[in-house]
């Protein structure tokens, strides 16, 4: 859509904002100021809040592919509602108010990277939403902390079920040998992973394991959105 098309679409039909309702913003000001970003004390692996520093229990059991994960907040509104709309409803504008939110987040830490890696769709799903939400944030991210983007390092090569209902025991099943690295050059590379919502972290951790075998020197995960607990179990 050109821009004076959207300019002209957002006179007659102005955006409001998908948690409050407020007009003039598809994600307000206001709204994005009640997101509440986790904080320490956290896993410093998973980023999982806790009650004191260090490894939480599951991650001193597990034997992960990421050098790390961070999330900005839980799936809660707004941000559950605004994921929900860039996701399945097309707003793809909904990336840009999404993606500061990230970057905030990014400049807040001590994190580094070389370079930005979204999590793929498979072809047969990016043909049917017509765009790749995590790869409109990622590149959000990347203009705003000014770090490239490599879009197409990972593919996606199996057409897997959608990760919605499954349990976490399918969901791990469900991503194993989905993906495959098309980049030669990631020998020595920080690479950060790019995703809108982290459930269990078996996407996460398949597309690691891949970037790892290809050559990447350590692999961050940064998602918008982690579930809860209580979102995990049901």
């Amino acid at each position: 859509m050109g821009r004076w098309l959207s300019a002209l679409l957002d006179l007659l039909y102005p955006p409001r904002c998908v948690a409050c309702g407020r007009a003039g913003e598809w994600l307000c000001k206001a709204c994005i100021q009640t997101i509440p970003t986790l904080t320490s004390p956290l896993c410093v692996h998973c980023g999982e809040p806790q009650s004191h520093p260090g490894l939480c229990a599951a991650c001193r059991r597990g034997n992960s592919q990421l050098a790390g994960l961070r999330s900005v907040s839980y799936h809660f509104s707004p941000l559950r509602e605004a994921i929900h709309t860039l996701k399945y409803e097309g707003t793809r504008v909904l990336a840009q108010p999404l993606g500061e939110v990230l970057a905030h987040y990014w400049q807040e830490t001590n994190l580094s990277a070389d370079l930005i890696v979204p999590v793929p769709l498979h072809p047969a799903r990016l043909r049917e939403r017509g765009y790749n939400q995590s790869l409109l944030l990622a590149k959000e991210l990347g203009a705003r902390v000014h770090l490239p983007v490599w879009d197409g390092c990972l593919a996606r090569v199996r057409n897997t079920p959608a990760q919605v209902g499954l349990s976490r025991e399918e969901r791990w099943e469900n991503v194993q040998d989905a993906f495959r690295c098309r980049e030669t050059a990631l020998q020595g590379k920080r690479v950060l992973l790019i995703d809108d919502v982290m459930t269990t972290g078996a996407t996460l951790e398949a597309c690691a394991g891949t970037l790892a075998r290809s050559g990447a020197q350590e692999v961050w995960a940064l998602t918008l959105a982690r579930a809860a607990r209580s979102q995990k179990a049901s």
